[in-house]
């Protein structure tokens, strides 16, 4: 019997499933917001918390536990640096699940988590900017050119 047992097992082998909440959680910090399945983000949601009280005491032990849990550098840094002076003064409650809906498919139900208060330009990071029109202007004469070449022969 499963009295007490606390974590969900989500059918997957507890070294995947470690591996899912390390993933989902870079991908938290890096966006600041992932859309994935219900389950998933209730699984999330306690780590992601903790994850932003360590980062909030500021101590090497905490830096270190923050880099064995992440094992990304960039993840890491941006809790220290960013997301723990964004919610010093708040005691908790720094993710939020909001419901999105069933899958198309297999109508497993979709939920999307957030930080609170994000910022709304994370989710922005790996997109590539768009690079602004060449000028054709130059191009249409010698096109014109050619244009009334055939129209002489």
């Amino acid at each position: 019997m499963r009295h007490g047992m606390f974590n969900k097992k989500l059918n997957r082998t507890s070294e995947h499933r470690k591996a899912l909440l390390k993933n989902m959680l870079n991908s938290l910090i890096k966006y600041e917001q992932i859309t994935t399945t219900l389950p998933k983000a209730k699984f999330l949601k306690p780590q992601a918390d903790k994850i932003i009280t360590l980062g909030k005491k500021k101590s090497l032990h905490n830096t270190k536990l923050l880099m064995s849990k992440l094992q990304n550098i960039s993840s890491t840094n941006k809790v220290k640096k960013t997301l723990s002076k964004r919610y010093e003064q708040r005691k908790g409650g720094y993710t939020r699940i909001v419901k999105a809906g069933f899958r198309y498919g297999d109508s497993a139900p979709m939920a999307v988590i957030e930080f609170v208060d994000r910022d709304l330009e994370a989710k922005k990071v790996d997109r590539k900017k768009k690079e602004p029109l060449k000028d054709t202007s130059k191009e249409q004469p010698k096109n014109k050119e050619k244009i009334e070449n055939k129209e002489k022969k």
